[in-house]
């Protein structure tokens, strides 16, 4: 795989593996340089079609794409009807047969990677704010059910931080309907009425909550984040149109 990709730093079984694209090593031009893995953005089909066989011939094993609209459902890739072309309409995937890649396409919002200790199941969650206030990550947990304690490991990838993801009243109203303890994960914006929310800090929030105490990878430090990190990452909010990156987890 490219050098310039992330490999999660996390305590998967040795039977599955993860990684998550940068910009690095595609073909597409201009705002979506390079590795533009979104079919959906205006990019050049031709090179998204190749910079999706470049990332399948690297990790070899089938990505999976879903057409992503910012829900809770969740499919499994080991039903062939969702191995489709074009995509199954969902915000989280998992499968527990080989050589299928759960894929989560982001450009600011959370993509989130599970597996469990004993690497039977991989799954793989889209958490913008809605899907995470909606509860994708805890419909994509229990794919892990009956027992989730202590068996789940979970990584985060890049987002948009902490420092950069200014939002509406709204957006904070409504993780604190679901737990009040969501007020931590906000604080005043400069912008009157606005307030900057910690994707990152909400999403290990409702992990925890969930039973999933093995959580990993971004920590909300400017590292991880979309937006200021614009020569390595995409990033919607920072330039109105832009490529997507991908985060990756499967089984072999």
């Amino acid at each position: 795989m490219d050098a310039r990709w992330l490999v999660p730093e996390w305590p998967a079984p040795p039977n599955v593996r993860a990684v998550c694209t940068t910009r690095d090593g595609g073909v597409s031009q201009g705002r979506y340089q390079s590795l533009n893995l979104g079919d959906h953005v205006a990019d050049d089909a031709a090179h998204v079609a190749e910079n999706r066989r470049r990332l399948r011939e690297a990790i070899g094993a089938r990505p999976v794409f879903l057409q992503q609209v910012h829900g809770t459902g969740v499919v499994a890739l080991d039903d062939e009807r969702h191995v489709v072309r074009y995509g199954t309409a969902a915000d989280g995937c998992t499968a527990t047969a080989t050589g299928l890649a759960c894929t989560i396409m982001v450009a600011d919002c959370l993509p989130v990677l599970f597996t469990d200790e004993a690497g039977h199941r991989v799954a793989a969650a889209h958490a913008g704010w809605r899907g995470l206030a909606g509860g994708v990550l805890e419909q994509t947990a229990r794919s892990f059910a009956p027992d989730l304690s202590g068996k789940v490991i979970a990584w985060l990838g890049p987002c948009i931080g902490p420092k950069a993801f200014e939002v509406g009243p709204e957006v904070k109203a409504a993780f604190e309907a679901h737990a009040p303890e969501a007020a931590a994960c906000f604080v005043p914006s400069a912008s009157a009425g606005k307030w900057l929310a910690d994707l990152p800090a909400l999403a290990r929030q409702r992990l925890n909550a969930a039973g999933v105490a093995s959580v990993h990878g971004n920590d909300g430090t400017d590292a991880w984040c979309t937006v200021a990190n614009g020569s390595r990452f995409f990033s919607h909010r920072r330039d109105g149109v832009s490529g997507r990156f991908a985060a990756l987890v499967w089984k072999v």
